[in-house]
């Protein structure tokens, strides 16, 4: 397949633990003369309180009661191992008939995948929203059917904010500046919180770097990891930020997105980079919070306005077991505004499709939560469907932090992230 970047993969939320509900089985699996659909989904929840369990248990029986004859079986990995035991189930030739995780174009450039138009109905498709249809399509084929989504925003603690002085949101990165140093002078812990630690360092990068105009990708679709504009967007950051102290007392290589936001809910962060789950946490702890969109580049100017990160969670239809038929059913299940909106409210998370966030009647958004969507309307995500994007996006995970470390030098870490890039994708 043609190689194409429409700029990603999506670790949306929460790492979770490890609950087995059933296991997974090869071609012809079946109980008692009845089909089988296994499902292996990433666990959301991070506690038995939060755990993704009770929803597919009842979306099994839900199911099996409309679908006598079919069962729908599942089991959850953590967000940790899914991509890896899945890969193995694949090379073992024990696919399961589906899978929810955080990518899906490595599947698909096997020819593993069921294109979207094999399962689903022409309205059923179309009504994906775009920019994640977008993402989860391979030369205009949908084969990364696109399930629950999030946008980034800006977030900053309004006490705080009062504390210092601060009266507007800020808009440049320069007004940014000046917010984390009146913060900082207020004795705030971590004025703006950097977390390039390597569980999503990924996120926060892309955002700094579409700020300044740049990006994981050019205009053609190919990678531009180490563009001036990337180099630009570093340096200022290193200098601006880091090297003065703006980015609190742990270094932002070994800040990890779950530790920024604990200190934010714990009202140590002036500013962060956060998802509607956060808007949720903060204000049940009492915590005013407001959001923006990230500040541009004073290069770019406020007339410009960059496209914001957005993130999805991808379902996917193996054909290794020829259940076509039954996955179809499943997959019209699932994905009924109901369903999709009640595993969203769940995590405070964005439906995919366009009638379920639409109105109250077709699942319905917390008032909250729209600004979220109208940001995901716009966004860009990270490039999921390139089959080198697993690879090339640990690579970022692992080694942006370098970047501002004192002894860092932006342009050689992104030369060097861009080289590791165009080897993993030389591999397709």
């Amino acid at each position: 397949m043609r190689r194409r970047i429409f700029g990603t993969t999506a670790t949306t939320a929460v790492l979770g633990l490890l609950i087995p509900l059933a296991g997974c089985g090869g071609s012809g699996d079946s109980a008692g003369g009845s089909a089988t659909v296994h499902l292996v989904a990433a666990e959301y929840g991070d506690s038995p309180a939060t755990s993704s369990k009770p929803y597919w248990d009842k979306m099994a029986t839900d199911f099996a009661k409309e679908n006598r004859g079919i069962k729908l079986d599942v089991k959850l990995l953590p967000w940790a191992d899914i991509d890896r035991e899945v890969s193995r189930m694949v090379k073992a030739g024990k696919a399961p008939d589906v899978a929810l995780m955080g990518s899906y174009s490595d599947f698909a450039a096997q020819g593993k995948l069921y294109p979207a138009d094999e399962l689903l109905s022409v309205t059923a498709e179309a009504n994906f929203l775009q920019p994640l249809a977008d993402a989860g399509s391979v030369d205009n084929t949908l084969y990364g059917l696109p399930f629950v989504a999030s946008s980034r925003l800006l977030f900053y603690n309004e006490a705080l904010f009062a504390k210092a002085g601060i009266k507007e949101a800020p808009k440049t990165w320069s007004d940014l500046e000046t917010a984390a140093k009146a913060l900082k002078s207020k004795g705030v812990k971590f004025p703006y919180a950097l977390p390039l630690g390597p569980e999503e360092a990924h996120a926060e990068a892309l955002i700094w770097e579409l700020s300044n105009g740049g990006g994981y990708a050019d205009s053609a679709g190919n990678y531009s990891l180490a563009s001036d504009q990337n180099v630009d967007t570093w340096g200022w950051v290193k200098e601006h930020l880091v090297t003065t102290g703006l980015t609190g007392p742990t270094s932002p290589s070994q800040l990890n997105r779950a530790d920024a936001f604990a200190a934010f809910l714990r009202g140590e962060v002036g500013m962060v980079n956060g998802y509607p789950s956060l808007a949720h946490e903060a204000r049940a702890k009492g915590i005013g919070v407001a959001t923006t969109s990230m500040p541009v580049s004073d290069n770019l100017g406020t007339g410009e306005i960059p496209p914001t990160v957005g993130v999805a969670d991808w379902m996917m239809a193996f054909n290794q077991n020829g259940k076509r038929t039954e996955i179809g059913k499943f997959l019209d299940f699932i994905y009924r505004d109901k369903n999709l909106s009640d595993f969203a409210d769940r995590y405070h998370l964005l439906p995919s499709t366009v009638t379920a966030s639409r109105t109250p009647a077709g699942g319905g958004l917390d008032k909250n939560d729209t600004q979220f969507l109208v940001a995901l309307r716009g966004a860009q995500l990270y490039p999921v469907n390139d089959p080198s994007w697993l690879s090339v996006s640990d690579t970022i995970k692992r080694n942006i932090g370098r970047a501002v470390e004192p002894t860092g030098d932006p342009r050689r870490v992104l030369e060097d992230i861009a080289a590791q890039a165009t080897q993993a994708s030389k591999k397709y």
